[in-house]
């Protein structure tokens, strides 16, 4: 295999379209349709992009343009892995109420909770609680998140 084939193949695509075209067929119809939830539910003020290798849902940088690694604050993002797909929730990381919100949700359903920080891990949307996620998803505004992420580097 030639460089320029090698580059490529290791490129990560910069489009939300480019990454859903990238991915096999079966997670890109989960995909589509967990971003459709997060898109209906997700407050004002956040922006759809590619970041970190996933569609991330974030505070644009104009809003907050301090943050500790120079990157947009994420706050949900879903990635296509090899053998799962993940959802990122980064308020259910960070506040113990959400995450006990989630892990209720879960048991409320009868469902598995396969959960890393702030990671799901999960192959079907059948695995997860819809409503609960919609429920974490539109509960925190941007002003709001970023309060939070203020308050937490003042607190270091």
């Amino acid at each position: 295999m030639g460089e320029a084939a090698v580059k490529k193949q290791r490129a990560r695509p910069s489009t939300v379209a480019g990454y859903l075209r990238a991915v096999p067929d079966e997670q890109r119809g989960v995909l589509t349709k967990l971003r459709q939830l997060i898109r209906t539910h997700l407050p004002k003020g956040y922006e759809e992009a590619m970041n970190w290798g996933a569609i991330t849902y974030q505070v644009p940088l104009k809003r907050c343009p301090h943050t500790y690694n120079g990157q947009p604050l994420s706050y949900v993002a879903i990635a296509a892995q090899k053998h799962y797909l993940s959802l990122y929730l980064m308020t259910v990381y960070g506040v113990p109420a959400k995450q006990k919100q989630l892990r209720d949700g879960f048991a409320r359903a009868g469902k598995k909770l396969n959960m890393g920080k702030a990671c799901i891990r999960f192959r079907t949307l059948d695995d997860l609680p819809l409503d609960t996620l919609a429920d974490i998803i539109a509960s925190t505004s941007v002003d709001a998140y970023v309060a939070a992420y203020e308050q937490s580097r003042k607190d270091r």
